[in-house]
């Protein structure tokens, strides 16, 4: 009897087990699902986008007015278009023009996607636009390369461990060591070595707080993406574009959109003044239209385009190859195709740069906290055990 009992428990726990294991393995299933949405969001807005263009472009190719394209491909019902393709096709089927529209319906595409595609509209030819937005769908790539170097491991798991170790310490471990000191009646104070970790244990807290902070603001920012930007933009004006500016990679990237634009424009031989105007609103970045601005008045001074280029680009580089492509009879799009390549090279280099040198510091930093630690716990052990043994 007691062995038909012992059997049955052992039954009951053995299916316990598979129950709890079947539970944690959903669970973890489901956190590593969100984890990879999360990740990738900046490629899935980049693929709408990429889709969206692709219809614009074989509705175009048909000799379907942009409106008329989109329009009929709504009709068709498909649920993978999204939402916002058919709030958008209704705009369209209410009269509105394409740039309006995407206004009207700020999330379906990237606001530099929706910059660029204005631009076309008022040049009349948006086919000359399709392939400068679809160099901007490439930058997603680097967005989630930079964000898998760990940056969010870090935020999540090593930032929060290194802050409640001093704290666990100091609550539970260090009034033990000084009970045992005291209880030895040695009337020896703790180590010179672990008396200064615990001494700037207060400021290491508030550096790892901060550290931690500023990582969760950035890792908003990433899942935030244009939303969150519109959003800042409306509570503080300028201080989105003007962060984005101070980034090497970003500002190579807002390089290259200027200059595709007004590479397109020039070939379409719309006239200086309104072809930089364009291009730099193309950019949807408010230091670009400002520096948009000081080139449109260098422009009007009597200047030469190469040299009033310069406002945008110190280093020179635009104004010599916008220089030898007036001077030369290929299109000042496919004179500056190699250029723009090198910059989406050099972004792309200094983005993964940036993160795995964030990486690596803060993975410095936090070891140097823990092996501080570590080390003043135990000269407090060998102290203790030397004059145990002395003793």
């Amino acid at each position: 009897m007691a062995q038909i009992e012992f059997s049955g428990d052992a039954a009951g726990y053995a299916v316990l087990a598979v129950l709890v294991s079947a539970v944690e393995f959903l669970a973890a299933c489901v956190v590593l699902y969100w984890i990879y949405f999360l990740l990738t969001l900046p490629m899935r807005r980049n693929e709408r986008a990429r889709f969206f263009l692709d219809l614009l472009e074989l509705g175009l190719h048909a000799g379907q007015t942009a409106e008329t394209a989109l329009a009929d491909a709504a009709a068709s019902r498909d649920r993978q278009l999204g939402v916002r393709f058919h709030l958008l096709a209704a705009h369209l089927e209410s009269g509105s023009r394409l740039g309006d529209a995407l206004v009207k319906v700020p999330l379906l595409l990237p606001p530099n996607v929706v910059a660029m595609l204005r631009a076309g509209e008022r040049l009349g030819d948006l086919a000359r636009v399709l392939p400068a937005c679809r160099k901007l769908l490439g930058d997603g790539v680097s967005q989630v390369r930079g964000a898998l170097n760990y940056l969010l491991v870090l935020v999540f798991v090593i930032t929060p461990f290194t802050i409640a170790v001093p704290v666990m310490l100091d609550v539970f471990v260090l009034p033990k060591f000084k009970e045992v000191f005291a209880g030895m009646g040695l009337g020896r104070p703790l180590p010179a070595f672990t008396v200064f970790v615990l001494s700037t244990r207060g400021l290491v807290t508030c550096v790892q707080i901060a550290l931690a902070f500023l990582l969760m603001l950035l890792v908003v920012a990433y899942l935030g993406g244009p939303r969150l930007a519109g959003w800042l933009r409306r509570i503080w004006p300028g201080a989105p574009d003007w962060v984005q500016f101070q980034l090497p990679w970003r500002r190579k990237r807002l390089l290259r959109d200027f200059s595709a634009m007004l590479a397109v424009l020039l070939d379409a031989a719309v006239p200086e003044s309104e072809a930089v105007t364009l291009a730099a609103e193309a950019t949807d970045n408010g230091r670009m239209r400002q520096r948009g601005r000081q080139i449109v008045a260098r422009l009007q001074g009597g200047a030469a385009l190469p040299d009033a280029l310069r406002a945008v680009d110190h280093d020179g580089e635009l104004s010599w190859r916008i220089a030898n492509a007036l001077r030369g009879r290929r299109g000042f799009l496919r004179a500056l195709t190699g250029w723009h390549e090198a910059l989406d090279a050099k972004a792309f280099q200094l983005e993964q740069s940036a993160a795995q040198i964030a990486t690596t510091l803060l993975v410095l930093f936090n070891g140097l906290i823990v092996a501080s630690i570590v080390i003043g716990m135990f000269i407090v052990l060998i102290d203790l055990l030397n004059q145990a043994t002395l003793w």
